[in-house]
């Protein structure tokens, strides 16, 4: 065959590859922005002992593009925590948000949730939960602010109704403090979280990983977790999204999403 024609031919074989998209790399996923900065279109609140669907106290409202948590229509907190579940669940992604705490917390919250709020992953749906249900069965990114004089991490991991694996071991306590710095005052935060389906989640605060653990799973010792239970799997590999009111004001901007593949 003369050398002319296998040019042709390679040429042709190259533009059908292309055309059939073998060979290509996939298209890069595109950031999804779960809060459009003008309401709270795409979110439902739970807060306990109120119906789903109930913004009690308009507890989660927008304030100049900002998703805000405010108690000023509470006269006392009486452990009626609070949840604003994204309406789509995800199973591998990684989250960005920009955070920070303001205000001082409302009268009756506890003193841990001083400055405390959070991002849930991998949880329940909200119309899984009992009215009186005080946090959904979930994996917690705990965020924490500074009180001005202690060191307070923040990134932090707890388990609402899961346990999760470090290091080869079940670990079954409610909290595990991450390697982050602490943030004082009312500065923003960058949280970063990438989840993994049942492998591998990570913690990161501006840009640096601060936590990591594997192996999600529902808690078989908790009664809220214990309903969930189907066949007796534990695992959790997707769930819903959800961002937290513990009784201390929070604003959040930038909420977005990157589908990963698995």
């Amino acid at each position: 065959m003369k050398i002319c024609h296998v040019v042709r031919l390679a040429s042709v074989l190259f533009v059908a590859l292309l055309v059939s998209g073998v060979g290509q790399a996939a298209e890069p996923a595109e950031w999804i922005q779960l809060f459009n900065g003008k309401d709270l279109q795409g979110w439902t609140p739970k807060i306990r002992n109120h119906a789903v669907g109930e913004n009690f106290g308009e507890t989660f409202r927008v304030v100049d593009g900002l998703l805000t948590v405010s108690y000023d229509k509470y006269e006392t907190f009486d452990e009626q925590f609070g949840h604003l579940f994204y309406d789509r669940p995800f199973s591998n992604y990684r989250m960005r948000l920009e955070y920070r705490f303001v205000g001082d917390q409302v009268a009756g919250g506890p003193g841990w949730a001083i400055r405390n709020s959070g991002v849930m992953v991998h949880g329940q749906s909200p119309q899984s939960m009992s009215k009186d249900q005080r946090f959904p069965v979930s994996i917690e990114v705990q965020l924490l602010g500074g009180n001005g004089v202690d060191n307070r991490n923040t990134g932090n991991l707890c388990t609402p109704g899961t346990n999760v694996v470090m290091d080869g071991q079940l670990v079954k306590r409610h909290c595990t403090t991450s390697t982050s710095k602490t943030f004082h005052g009312d500065q923003w935060v960058t949280c970063e979280i990438e989840v993994r389906g049942n492998k591998v989640i990570k913690h990161m605060i501006n840009g640096d990983v601060v936590l990591s653990y594997e192996n999600p799973q529902l808690d078989d010792r908790d009664k809220d977790a214990q309903q969930l239970i189907k066949d007796g799997e534990l695992m959790l590999s997707g769930g819903t999204i959800s961002l937290q009111s513990e009784s201390h004001p929070v604003q959040f901007r930038k909420v977005e999403l990157l589908p990963l593949s698995d």
